[in-house]
Parts: structure tokens; C-alpha cells; sequence
């Protein structure tokens, strides 16, 4: 297995095509042994290169709630009282340790996207 690292864009596409043509490959066979590192080689890569900011948790918070088709008082569950879901929406009241929690666990929103400070400049 020969496995080189990725240096250039070049080589990126090129891994990427190779990925995708193992996307198939069983575990603990040759070709999922493979696929394994090279998508840690992508991963490396990508963290390198193409640095993401974490969304706002107020936008991530909607963002599910679109994905879901939700609407606020689906919310209450995790946040409290629905006057307590709208003032967290337009971003008047933080969100509290246990609302991240219930928000990671039923909704799978990165809990590393809603510990992050708000964004002051977007208003609601």
C-alpha cells in the first residue's frame, strides 16, 4: 500500500477520486485499510487548508430547525417556555449549559457550534 502525502490541490483531487472509487470497500480488507487512511490523509489536509469558523449557535439552532421542518414551539422541549425559545431565536437571552446539552442530544447540533459566543452582529 503505497500511501504519499498530499501537498498539492493536484493531489487532493486525485485522492479524492481514489476515495470515492473505495467508498464501497469492506472493513479490514486491503481496500478498507486503505480507504481509511487516506481519507485521515484528506482530513489533514482540509483542516490545513480550508479552515471552517463554526456557525453561530442561534444560526445553527435555525439551520436544524429548517432541516427538520420545526418551529419554535418544537423547541420548547429543549429551552423552556416558547416566550424563552423566541428570545433565545433573536439572540436577546444565551443559551444555558443544560439547552446545549438537550440541543446536542435531540437535535445533534455540534455542541462545539453552541458553546460558541454568539454573534452580536446579527440581529434577529
Amino acid at each position: 500500500m503505497e500511501i504519499r502525502p498530499i501537498k498539492t490541490k493536484a493531489d487532493y483531487r486525485a485522492t479524492l477520486k481514489e476515495i470515492e472509487a473505495l467508498m464501497a470497500a469492506e472493513p479490514d480488507t486491503p481496500e478498507g485499510e486503505r480507504l481509511d487512511v487516506l481519507v485521515t490523509l484528506v482530513e489533514a489536509y482540509e483542516n490545513k487548508h480550508y479552515r471552517f469558523d463554526l456557525p453561530d449557535p442561534v444560526e445553527a439552532i435555525k439551520f436544524r430547525m429548517e432541516q427538520k421542518r420545526m418551529t419554535p414551539k418544537d423547541l420548547v422541549p429543549m429551552i423552556g417556555r416558547i416566550n424563552r425559545v423566541y428570545e433565545v431565536l433573536s439572540r436577546r437571552r444565551p443559551l444555558t449549559l443544560a439547552m446545549i446539552q438537550r440541543l446536542h442530544g435531540k437535535l445533534g447540533i455540534p455542541a462545539e457550534s453552541l458553546i460558541k459566543p454568539p454573534d452580536k452582529r446579527r440581529a434577529a
